[in-house]
């Protein structure tokens, strides 16, 4: 079995069936949006494929790959699990197992600019990393945000046949772009849509449901000083000292563009003595 289930479809450039705005704050680390979205998600998939869940197999759910850094999709993933385990406690079977695609590269680029060409280009240049044998015989449901070029499936869908995974496979999206005449830079426009500048990601990052993910970290990074300067300002020395363990995790220490950035992190720990 290999099937796919998006939430929400998106026929045009300006009329949706989501918000935008809570789309742009899910994908700049506001964790609240990502559990709304997660119950959302899950409450039509079992409204329209409930059979697909009456299995004797064990059940994983795997967010979109990542490194040492979550995704946005991570979090979406992990309350869809939430979601998803009271729903088998309810009809007496066991909770799915978490899972998760290991890959080996990051990179700088706004995956969201790209074309479906040069987004495939760009992470055929990764390494990816599964367990096989552990997914054997399982339903695998994997998990993203948003489907717009299906670079990512296509992707997910190599690798598990490059492995030769005996499983069963369902890819769940959010949002699923339906017309591929419009521009796949339509998924920037949901992204910047309201965090649109560093006086936003601020305002994002101090709220109480705030979590780092990979988009969210490299934006920091990436910030030229003055900007850096000003968010560091606004943000708590835990949050700074967490950003630095986390861009370190993922190897960010090793890419010359947030070079400059990193430094600015090692000294603010230095200066307070450690």
């Amino acid at each position: 079995m290999n099937k796919r289930y998006s939430l929400h479809h998106i026929h045009s450039a300006d009329e949706f069936t989501f918000s935008p705005a809570e789309y742009s704050y899910f994908k700049y680390g506001d964790r609240s949006y990502a559990e709304k979205f997660a119950k959302e998600l899950f409450e039509g998939f079992i409204a329209q494929h409930e059979e697909i869940l009456d299995t004797d197999k064990e059940i994983l759910v795997l967010p979109s790959p990542y490194m040492a850094i979550p995704t946005a999709s991570n979090f979406l993933c992990f309350y869809f699990k939430k979601q998803l385990d009271y729903y088998l406690f309810q009809k007496g079977k066991k909770s799915s197992i978490l899972s998760k695609i290991n890959r080996n590269h990051t990179y700088t680029t706004d995956y969201g600019t790209l074309s479906f060409e040069d987004r495939k280009s760009l992470i055929a240049n990764d390494t990816y990393y599964l367990d096989k044998d552990f997914l054997r015989g399982k339903l695998c449901i994997f998990i993203d945000d948003i489907k717009i070029t299906g670079s990512h499936e296509f992707t997910v869908n190599k690798i598990l046949n490059e492995f030769d995974v005996q499983a069963d496979f369902l890819f769940m999206y959010y949002a699923e772009l339906m017309n591929f005449e419009l521009d796949p830079k339509i998924e920037n426009y949901f992204n910047y849509y309201a965090v649109k500048n560093v006086e936003h990601v601020a305002e994002v990052m101090v709220k109480p449901s705030f979590q780092f993910n990979t988009r969210i970290v490299k934006y920091i990074l990436g910030l030229e000083s003055s900007n850096f300067d000003y968010l560091t300002s606004k943000i708590k020395k835990e949050q700074m000292d967490h950003l630095l363990e986390l861009a370190i995790s993922n190897n960010y220490h090793l890419i010359k563009e947030y070079e400059t950035n990193i430094n600015t992190l090692t000294q603010t720990e230095l200066n307070y003595g450690y």
